[in-house]
């Protein structure tokens, strides 16, 4: 028996049952208090969600506007096709994961079930292409090129492909005019991301899951404008997935047309001739490495002096940019990005660097000038040049004796500027540089624009190299440790590789004098880009001004009512005076007339009395591969440079291309005569194509068929001496396909999609 008084116990439980009350009423009143946060604190906003779960939204993809050239030609538009599609969110529901159904869609198809597999997986850091770096919640196309009957054959068995889809839409097609392909300046389309998507989600131009984005060229740099607005309407649903109302409806605005101003004539032309010159240098024998020409990659660019406005810019490697269309494959992706294709996708008009060889040698003539050498003054053009026991020489060990700057460029003479250069760096205190140098070779330079960019309106442009004091303190920096190191590891008995680690170790930040020898003929370390070199030379050919090179010329509206031209724009002089602009342009057009040049043009019929062209050659030596050619030519009205990556001389190699090339556009004939009917462009094109009242942009077909529009002669191989030219011969066949309807009411969406499900 308990010793426990009866009250005592009383107590206890008095108190555990008022306890009990105390926290039951607790919980009541967080329960309650909970219960009116969520009902009638944020009642409207839990209302809202709880709609939205049960909302789901219809895409109209809005027609992506259309890249037409300078005279109205579509050169990237779009068509209609049979896209086979499949739900990743359908697929992931099944057992499988839907592998069954993938297989046999790959049998309908006449596809490989590896490859439709792929496709439909999602891009990460470890998954190769093919692979879907799109939004997962957004069907994935596998193919674009789908037969009606193959359509039929999916939509009559949908139960035997649940998550696919064959429907007719509106894709991106590049013609290719007159077999231009214009690959790297347009560039191409992919899926947008779910990470881009909600980047831009607060934007004035948010992304849907259904978006596609420009991803290089002009589709990436105008892609706001070409992209347009995607139709959404949005619809309430029961949980049966019945229809109770349309929340909301957006419709699809279609994309701007952008108009450049690309000739697709001479485009085709461009391409067409530098390939030629590619294939004819690699006939060709060097004596220097004991093996033929590799001429492994090259670019052509086309320019109008007095605006910066692109005609033609090739590169090559080239590749079909419709490729992209629907998806790549993994055999063509892996040869877009390997080094076995030399990597296609690159734009070397922007991006290819190399030494500019002689054709810098305007920039040391200017140098010169400002420096305090008369123009005209005599300088010794020796066949070699001794400087502390190392002997600079003339190309070909050629001398000419006294003569002026101007002759100096007409025959490149190297010697005349070693000797300039290396005075000018004993001024500035030689390898113990003076407060307050000089240094007028490196800083005229960069007044012509070298060292940055352009400011093209093409994504992804590289600036090049000035090899200044600056740089060489600063690459020094960077590489000291290594340097030092090698040259530890070299003991008492160190190599050749060794000893010149050692002396980089302990002076490699000085400016040495056969630095700055080399750099005053474009050698060394110097690096720019064929536009660099297009902007300077087609300043030379305006009278100073440096434009920035453009390649859209205007922003067109759908309806074709608002008109937004593209002015062109400067970004500087040229540090020369009119005088100093005029000697310049005497010595290249002599260049072209009796000079390094005058056997492409001069002494091959070329008109000079009737159009002035100007021109400067340069060969290149890069260490450990074969020269690379230039050529750097202007007129009045336009500039060509081209250059070909281990090809030869300047004149050799690009000499009979870029002749070519200015006979397609100005017309000229085997004979030297001018036949202005067969001209391509003798003037630029200055005016922007007709708009007719419902929007459309007329194209100014050319009444010449396609192939004879496009004709050249053949390129001569780069012979040690001059050749007769070939005969003409018709350039490539006709590659465009049937105009489409290029507005945005025409091109619409044949069926909308549902894409997105329930709301996340």
């Amino acid at each position: 028996m308990s010793n426990i008084p009866e009250t005592g116990r009383t107590s206890r439980v008095t108190i555990r049952l008022i306890a009990i009350q105390v926290l039951v009423m607790s919980l009541l009143l967080t329960l309650g208090g909970r219960l009116w946060y969520l009902q009638i604190r944020n009642g409207d906003e839990y209302q809202k969600e709880a709609k939205g779960n049960h909302v789901q939204q219809v895409v109209e993809p809005a027609v992506r506007g259309s890249i037409l050239d300078s005279r109205g030609v579509p050169i990237a538009d779009n068509e209609t096709r049979l896209v086979v599609s499949a739900s990743r969110t359908e697929l992931m529901k099944q057992d499988d994961e839907g592998e069954a159904v993938l297989e046999r869609l790959a049998k309908v198809l006449g596809m490989e079930a590896k490859t439709v597999k792929q496709k439909v997986r999602l891009c990460d850091a470890e998954t190769p292409q093919p692979c879907w770096n799109g939004s997962p919640y957004q069907p994935i196309p596998v193919t674009d090129d789908a037969k009606p009957k193959q359509a039929l054959q999916i939509r009559e068995r949908s139960e035997d492909f649940p998550g696919i889809t064959a429907e007719p839409e509106a894709v991106r097609r590049y013609p290719a005019p007159y077999g231009a392909n214009t690959a790297q300046a347009l560039g191409y389309l992919s899926p947008v991301t779910d990470e881009e998507i909600e980047k831009a989600k607060d934007t004035d131009s948010p992304f849907l899951p259904s978006d596609e984005i420009g991803r290089s060229g002009l589709e990436r740099t105008y892609d706001s404008k070409l992209r347009g607005s995607s139709g959404v309407t949005r619809y309430e649903v029961d949980n049966l997935g019945r229809v109770m109302g349309e929340a909301e409806s957006e419709k699809a605005r279609p994309g701007s047309n952008l108009v450049t101003s690309i000739d697709s004539r001479v485009q085709a032309v461009a391409e067409t001739q530098l390939d030629q010159a590619m294939k004819n240098a690699r006939k060709e024998f060097d004596k220097n490495t004991g093996r033929n020409y590799k001429a492994d990659a090259g670019a052509v660019v086309v320019m109008e002096n007095k605006t910066g406005r692109v005609v033609a810019m090739a590169s090559n490697p080239e590749y079909d940019p419709n490729a992209w269309v629907g998806g790549i494959s993994g055999k063509e992706y892996a040869k877009l990005t390997g080094k076995d294709s030399n990597y296609p996708l690159l734009n070397r008009s922007i991006q290819g660097l190399s030494a500019p060889g002689s054709i810098f040698k305007v920039i040391s003539t200017s140098a010169a000038v400002k420096a305090g050498y008369p123009f005209d003054g005599n300088y010794e053009c020796s066949s070699d040049y001794k400087v502390g026991g190392q002997v600079f020489k003339n190309y070909e060990s050629k001398g000419y004796g006294a003569i002026g700057l101007g002759r100096a460029l007409e025959v490149s003479c190297d010697t005349v500027f070693y000797r300039l250069a290396h005075r000018e760096w004993k001024k500035d205190g030689g390898n113990m540089p003076k407060k307050g140098a000089h240094d007028y070779f490196y800083k005229t330079a960069h007044q012509f624009g070298l060292g940055k960019k352009t400011g093209i309106d093409l994504p992804n442009e590289v600036s090049g190299r000035v090899p200044d004091r600056e740089w060489k303190k600063n690459y020094w920096e960077a590489n000291k440790d290594a340097w030092c190191k090698q040259a530890e590891d070299g003991g008492d008995n160190p190599s050749y590789a060794e000893k010149i680690a050692k002396e980089n170790c302990v002076s490699g930040m000085k400016m040495r004098a056969g630095d700055s020898i080399n750099y005053s003929i474009g050698q060394g370390d110097t690096l720019v880009t064929p536009i660099q070199m297009a902007t300077i030379y087609g300043a030379l050919g305006n009278g100073g001004t440096l434009y920035d090179p453009t390649l859209g010329k205007a922003v067109i509206s759908p309806d074709g009512k608002t008109v937004n031209e593209i002015e062109p724009t400067s970004h500087g002089k040229l540090p020369l005076t009119k005088k100093t602009l005029g000697q310049m342009d005497k010595a290249l057009q002599g260049v072209a007339t009796r000079g390094s040049a005058a056997w492409r043009f001069g002494e091959a019929g070329w008109p000079q009395d009737k159009i002035k062209i100007r021109a400067k050659t340069g060969t290149a030596e890069v260490a450990g591969k074969q020269t690379t050619s230039w050529l750097a030519t202007y007129t009045d009205d336009f500039t060509v440079v081209m250059t070909i990556s281990q090809g030869g001389t300047g004149s050799g190699a690009s000499g009979p291309a870029v002749r070519n090339i200015y006979d397609a556009m100005y017309g000229v004939g085997d004979d030297g005569g001018i036949d202005k009917k067969k001209a391509l462009l003798p003037k630029p094109q200055s005016a922007l194509p007709k708009i007719s009242k419902d929007g459309t942009i007329v194209a100014e077909r050319d009444k010449r068929p396609a192939d004879d529009a496009a004709k050249h002669r053949e390129a001569e191989p780069p012979a040690e001496t001059p050749d007769t030219r070939g005969e003409a011969q018709a350039a490539r066949h006709e590659g465009e396909r049937q105009q489409r309807q290029r507005d945005g009411g025409r091109q619409a969406h044949q069926t909308r999609q549902l894409a997105g499900g329930e709301r996340r």
